[in-house]
């Protein structure tokens, strides 16, 4: 081999690999629609996902059952793989089975919260909730609205019902959604949790201060310091109130994006939406945060 005939051997060798490279980074860029497994369960979803609870479900409710069922197909057909629910949320349950009718069960993961009630037989209700979304079983099932600083004990009976209920497969993993400081506090202390959804943005509204659910604004970086030992736990945080419950402007909602996912270091987020370009702008929005 010449001289010159070598030297243009390497070079095209080095280009190559450059673009061999080049297609690694792009294989493997993540976005709002990428899986991510949640913690030590088995459970994937995507990093963006579609919630109906909006002011407690009234802004998605409002929109009809064909409104909501064009949005969730929307948010399919973009992606998105992973629906969030509630027993609180009303005829949200209802109207959300309704719209996913007709997608394949197995390729999207369903999430409901459970009100813990004292007065109520946990292994009836977690049952109602099947009937309510129309679905053999829940991915992912949440203790909603855990506001003090003895829920892990207080919620003792529903824990062991959630944990039967794995048994039979009508759930498939189990965590809490918490409000507030002491109960916040308590998350990475709580062996029997495996997922924790936890409030988080920038500008610290509506997140968690002392008391749970006042307008005073909460304590950012206490709430970032748990959502890490969370995770170093092996838990999968789940992340809500991205948009300040819809009071954020435009730039506001990119850095709070920005902040969940590369401050913070939440798994995934859940955006209530009352229309599609909601929808693009958030996974705009995310994509943006991740790249």
């Amino acid at each position: 081999m010449t001289e010159l005939s070598r030297r243009n051997f390497l070079k095209a060798g080095v280009a190559a690999g450059a673009l061999a490279g080049v297609g690694t980074l792009h294989a493997e860029r993540e976005t709002a629609t990428s899986l991510v497994t949640l913690g030590n369960s088995d459970v994937k979803v995507t990093r963006l996902a579609l919630g109906t609870g909006s002011f407690s479900g009234r802004i998605q409710q409002e929109l009809g059952q064909e409104g909501l069922t064009r949005l969730v197909r929307h948010a399919y057909d973009r992606g998105i793989r992973f629906f969030e629910t509630a027993e609180s949320y009303g005829q949200s349950q209802q109207m959300l089975a309704v719209a996913l009718k007709g997608i394949p069960r197995e390729s999207y993961v369903l999430m409901t919260k459970v009100t813990t009630a004292d007065d109520v037989d946990p292994r009836a209700k977690l049952d109602e909730l099947r009937r309510n979304s129309d679905t053999e079983y829940f991915d992912i099932m949440l203790l909603h609205w855990q506001h003090t600083g003895t829920w892990p004990q207080d919620t003792r009976p529903w824990q062991d019902a959630i944990l039967e209920a794995e048994q039979r497969k009508t759930i498939r993993s189990h965590g809490a959604s918490v409000h507030g400081l002491p109960a916040l506090r308590q998350v990475p202390k709580t062996e029997w949790l495996q997922v924790a959804m936890i409030r988080m943005n920038h500008k610290g509204v509506r997140m968690d201060a002392e008391v749970p659910d006042t307008d005073e604004l909460g304590s950012v970086n206490e709430v970032v310091e748990h959502v890490k030992q969370a995770r170093q736990l092996g838990m999968g945080v789940i992340s809500m109130k991205l948009i300040g419950e819809g009071v954020f402007n435009h730039e506001d909602r990119q850095r709070a994006m920005r902040f969940a996912f590369k401050n913070a270091g939440v798994d995934s987020v859940t955006v209530g939406y009352k229309n599609t370009a909601e929808i693009d702008e958030a996974i705009d929005n995310l994509n943006l945060a991740l790249a």
